[in-house]
């Protein structure tokens, strides 16, 4: 079967072929980069009948583009997943690709969005609401047996800057449709946001994305990750350590008031051991996800602590970019180069505010 004659039906049981006409007949594509993708990168786009603003994503065709642009098409159009527009097999630079038009998220990323911030407090009922929407988009994937394998941050994007604006998962590099009995065995990860059972040689499945939530929903809590490095690098055997053995606490004074209901839920979610850890609908029906209105309006140390570190944040994102980017088997078979003069400004602010509070 050729590339044209593959058909893509989404989640309202819509179905389309790929075009194969030139991309450029029904759009103008500006120089304008988004974003870099696992697998290609992203920008700007303008539909010339109408002028509307689009996202244009650029792979190099292949099988792996080929099972990410179905996977994504697949759940394309539920409410907290970046729908796909159109998809083209053209020629572009030189080599046959795989034009892949969505939605444009005009509203940043997730992290951005909290840390941006200019009036109130970030509370631990809107990192509820934040959580419910997260998992909907994971809940609707796992129910249609594909597991994502790269939920991080930096793939939940806004769709308006305004309040109105819609959090969306975005980048299906990394997803894979898992069938009964079916075990993923690839390691593929981010390093923050990785479940323990990926970085060794076990099979794993679709709990991997439940532990990423987990690292999420912590972070959204107080502003930092669960597991980091001593040393500035993306990943550390300690840091290794940690994940492996689920080592992580709720420092003071973040976590002084968060309720206890939304500790107990990250711990079942950063369970080491895949069988006992929840799984999506279990996440989804625990109170503090299922009546998140009911949640208290605790202000959270979020937004602080985020400003605090954003000097890092960006160094940290390019070097998990660098190291998604080779696909490697393992951290231990693979030099990491150190982030670019930094000593992990996060934890340094982390040890200060302990000093601080022993004094």
């Amino acid at each position: 079967m050729k590339m044209e004659d593959v058909q893509y039906r989404n989640n309202a049981n819509i179905s389309k072929f790929i075009k194969t006409n030139n991309i450029t007949e029904d759009y103008n594509i500006s120089n304008t980069v988004l974003g870099l993708g696992i697998n290609g990168k992203v920008v700007q786009c303008y539909r010339k009948q109408t002028g509307e603003l689009f996202a244009l994503k650029v792979l190099q065709d292949s099988l792996k583009a080929r099972r990410e642009v179905e996977l994504h098409w697949r759940v394309s159009g539920f409410k907290h997943i970046v729908g796909i527009i159109d998809v083209y097999k053209n020629t572009y630079t030189n080599n046959k690709c795989l034009l892949v038009v969505m939605e444009c998220m005009q509203g940043g990323e997730l992290f951005q969005r909290i840390q941006e911030r200019q009036s109130g407090a970030f509370t631990e009922r809107e990192a509820a609401q934040i959580m419910q929407e997260i998992c909907s988009a994971v809940k609707y994937l796992h129910d249609k047996n594909i597991a994502h394998r790269d939920l991080k941050p930096e793939n939940l994007l806004y769709s308006t800057p305004d309040e109105n604006g819609i959090l969306k998962l975005t980048d299906f590099g990394f997803a894979k449709e898992v069938f009964t009995n079916d075990k993923l065995e690839t390691p593929c990860y981010t390093p923050y946001y990785v479940a323990p059972e990926v970085l060794g040689p076990e099979k794993y499945d679709k709990s991997c994305d439940i532990w990423s939530l987990g690292v999420i929903m912590y972070i959204l809590l107080c502003g930092y990750p669960p597991f980091f490095s001593n040393h500035g690098q993306a990943i550390s055997p300690g840091m290794k350590k940690r994940i492996r053995t689920g080592q992580f606490d709720f420092p003071k004074p973040e976590w002084n008031n968060v309720s206890k209901e939304a500790k107990d839920l990250i711990r079942k979610m950063l369970c080491v051991d895949p069988a006992s850890r929840l799984d999506i609908n279990e996440v989804m029906s625990n109170t503090w996800i299922a009546q998140y209105t009911e949640v208290p309006e605790t202000p959270l140390y979020t937004g602080q602590m985020l400003k605090e570190g954003e000097d890092v944040w960006p160094e940290v994102q390019e070097e998990m970019m660098r190291s998604l980017a080779t696909m490697r088997v393992d951290y231990d078979q693979v030099h990491i180069k150190s982030l670019k003069n930094s000593s992990n400004p996060l934890l340094d602010k982390r040890r200060k505010r302990t000093q601080d509070s022993v004094k």
